[in-house]
């Protein structure tokens, strides 16, 4: 049983003790003694069973059972031992002499319903608090299921039959629990969180030391970045800070270090060079966002927020060693957009995050984004602002790099490929005809319009070929909140790369389902069949893509049906490939370490009460800051005790998973940017803080995040001129 049944097993123990402990009492006050006393022997068991299923849950780990064995179970076994002591035998006697008069006697309802009370707060605080057990909910527990011991003995109990001052003093007592609980609700979080690393000089956002405000300490000012005037004025970054010899790799570079010897720096100057690396070009894109009509392949129209009045937007494709640029204009997306290049370790300036590194285009306004295409693979961008609803409604494209040397990530299967395909115009990266090329690329953006799943602007399934004994690679890029699952029927292929990233010897894959994180990307290689139908299916449900031989190869045999794949077991990508050498892993020594335990449950969020998908028990912006220095070794401990899938997200950075549930990685090194984290998971990640600037962490189901799922990852000394309080 995994970890995250075992908690839906937990929970569903919990709500039945409650119901037989409520049930028994119940039943007594009925003075149903027959059905009292086995709803008691039932709520007896019960009550042992879940001591044990805590038992189980603890070898898991101590977020999963925290509240558990401090609070609710203790609370419940105290209950539960009044209520054997002072009604088990009442309820005994009653039911052998029947003496109903006897089961509904006060000593025998109200130990039996304060036990119900006592056994309910488990499920309601897993449900409605959750992680962490705090010095204020604890109180404000016990004084409720207090109170409604009391209430409910004034109401069974004649009012003669209770002392005066016992009873005024149970009610006093009571209240001054509750009320110093809910004093402590009030108790404002730490800004910061240092992770068990050496203080730093954390500055709030937009307040250095010297009282300055943060726009004036660097070349941009706060309203030049709100206008994208002067985009390109910002410090320059070697590749080695943050591309593919940076997080990707784990070595730190010393300019990336020196970069922060002159004190503050305001986010606002950490932007992208205005000139590409040697041998490289200038690649320019303009991209404006505005409401538009799609209509799909079907011939459905839906409304939708787009770039360029596509959906998904223009691809950006460029080579290694290029500078993109792009200028974002808003004609009439009134909440405003932004783009941020997932998975690309750009400069922080140029991350899109508004109200962090830069306020959202308004209507009529624009910016631009340069930064150095030093990372190849397979990525995608999409706005910011007030994401979950303008991701879903479109605002999203593909980017693709490819290497200048022809490397790994450039070959579609074995030696010999040719130009990428942006999979929808049937044109090459470099302009020219796809049907010229000897090889096959296609990028297939998954996405879900209205419910119905899409892949690029396809609705009906996507009908290609391919000359037999071509390389073909399939890009796969989730856009969606949630995991999709793919199968590849009628060749043997491989997963070559994940999140941008290639593996390390990937083994030949056949009949294994692919199951894709919400943002995640992967690239799958094969050689096309001579005669053979390959299918693409997603989620068991959809053809996707079938791709035939091309005329003139021989007739081509099916491929079977979308539902063919629906039992093949799941490839887990931390068995898949071979290992290789990696700058650090799980014995390193670690300059800082954060934990991160994914919750649910009643929180404020920007002052109001929500509830909310909560970090240690907390929701944006109250979750405090995590702050780190250039070049430091940083670990993550990523923990899931909800019932729901969290998608993990660390903007501009790639971390190398360690482990799996305790387990570690055994396949090829897996350098991610967005990992699925499901209920009942751990996961154990590391990166080097080789990217200084302010950074979004976060859930990347978008709805997840809208409902406080955010946190902030700050490099000591980096400050920001803006509110902070982003919108998605």
């Amino acid at each position: 049983m995994s970890v995250g049944t075992l908690i839906t097993f937990d929970l569903l123990v919990a709500v039945l003790t409650a119901a037989t402990w409520l049930g028994a009492g119940a039943a007594a006050a009925l003075r149903r003694s027959g059905i009292a006393l086995a709803l008691f022997v039932a709520a007896a068991v019960l009550s042992v069973a879940r001591v044990a299923t805590a038992a189980v849950l603890a070898g898991a780990g101590w977020w999963f059972v925290q509240e558990k064995v401090t609070l609710t179970l203790p609370l419940l076994a105290v209950a539960g031992v009044v209520a054997a002591a002072v009604a088990g035998p009442r309820l005994v006697r009653a039911a052998r002499g029947g003496r109903a008069d006897l089961a509904g006697r006060p000593a025998v309802v109200v130990p039996l319903l304060g036990a119900g009370y006592a056994a309910a707060a488990g499920p309601v605080y897993a449900l409605l608090l959750g992680y962490p057990a705090t010095w204020s909910a604890g109180p404000v527990t016990v004084a409720l299921v207090g109170a409604a011991v009391l209430l409910t003995w004034r109401i069974v109990s004649a009012p003669a039959s209770l002392p005066a001052p016992a009873v005024r003093t149970a009610v006093a007592v009571a209240l001054a629990v509750g009320l110093a609980g809910t004093g402590l609700a009030f108790v404002p979080a730490p800004e910061t969180d240092m992770g068990g690393g050496p203080p730093t000089r954390h500055l709030a956002a937009g307040h250095p030391a010297d009282g300055r405000t943060a726009g004036a300490t660097g070349t941009h000012t706060a309203d030049e970045h709100a206008t994208g005037t002067g985009a390109g004025a910002g410090t320059e970054h070697a590749p080695e800070a943050h591309g593919n010899g940076g997080s990707a790799t784990g070595e730190h570079a010393p300019e990336a270090h020196e970069a922060g010897a002159g004190g503050v720096r305001p986010v606002t100057a950490l932007r992208g060079p205005s000139e590409p690396a040697p041998g490289g070009t200038t690649r320019r894109f303009a991209l404006t966002a505005r409401t538009a009509t799609v209509t799909l392949s079907s011939g459905r129209r839906v409304a939708a927020w787009t770039f360029d009045g596509k959906v998904p937007g223009p691809p950006i494709t460029a080579v290694e060693g290029d500078l993109v640029e792009v200028r974002l204009r808003n004609a009439d997306v009134t909440s405003g957009v932004t783009i941020h290049w997932h998975g690309y370790d750009v400069p922080a300036g140029e991350d899109g995050v508004p109200g962090l590194t830069q306020d959202a285009v308004r209507p009529g306004q624009e910016f631009t984004y340069r930064f150095l295409a030093n990372q190849v693979g397979t990525y995608w961008y999409h706005t910011h602002e007030v994401s979950d609803i303008g991701v879903r409604k479109g605002l999203y494209g593909m980017l693709v790099v490819t290497s200048r040397t022809g490397g790994p990530a450039d070959r579609v299967s074995g030696p010999g490929s040719g130009p990428a395909s942006d999979g929808e115009t049937g044109r090459t990266r470099d302009g020219g005809p796809a049907a010229s090329t000897p090889g096959l690329d296609l990028t297939l953006p998954v996405h879900t319009f209205g419910g119905v799943t899409v892949l690029g602007d396809h609705d009906r399934t996507i009908e290609r070929s391919a000359a037999p004994g071509a390389p073909v690679r399939l890009r796969l890029v989730n856009t969606d909140n949630t995991p999709h699952r793919f199968t590849l029927a009628g060749t043997p292929y491989r997963l070559v790369a994940v999140d941008g990233q290639d593996l390390n010897g990937p083994g030949e894959l056949g009949r294994a389902g692919l199951r894709l994180p919400a943002g995640g990307r992967y690239d799958l290689a094969f050689t096309m069949p001579a005669a053979r139908t390959v299918l693409l299916a997603v989620d068991d449900r959809t053809e996707g893509l079938r791709l035939s031989p091309q005329e003139g190869a021989g007739s081509a045999g099916a491929a079977g049906s979308a539902g063919d794949g629906a039992g093949w077991p799941e490839l887990d990508i931390t068995r898949y490939g071979t290992p290789a050498g990696t700058p650090f892993g799980p014995g390193s020594r670690f300059d800082r370490r954060f934990t991160l335990v994914l919750d649910r449950g009643l929180a404020f969020s920007g002052g109001r009460p929500l509830y909310a998908h909560t970090v240690n028990g907390r929701a944006f912006p109250s979750i405090p800051t995590q702050v780190v220095r250039d070049g430091e070794l940083v670990r993550f401990t990523v923990v899931n005790r909800s019932r729901d899938t969290h998608p993990w997200h660390l903007h501009g950075h790639r971390v190398l998973v360690l482990s799996r549930d305790g387990r570690a990685t055994s396949g090829s090194p897996l350098w991610l940017d967005t990992f699925d984290v499901r209920p009942g998971e751990v996961w154990e990640v590391a990166f080097r803080a080789a990217n200084p600037g302010l950074w979004m962490n976060h859930c990347h189901n978008l709805a997840h995040a809208d409902q406080g799922m955010v946190l902030h990852l700050n490099y000591e000394d980096v400050t920001t001129p803006f509110h902070g309080a982003h919108g998605g």
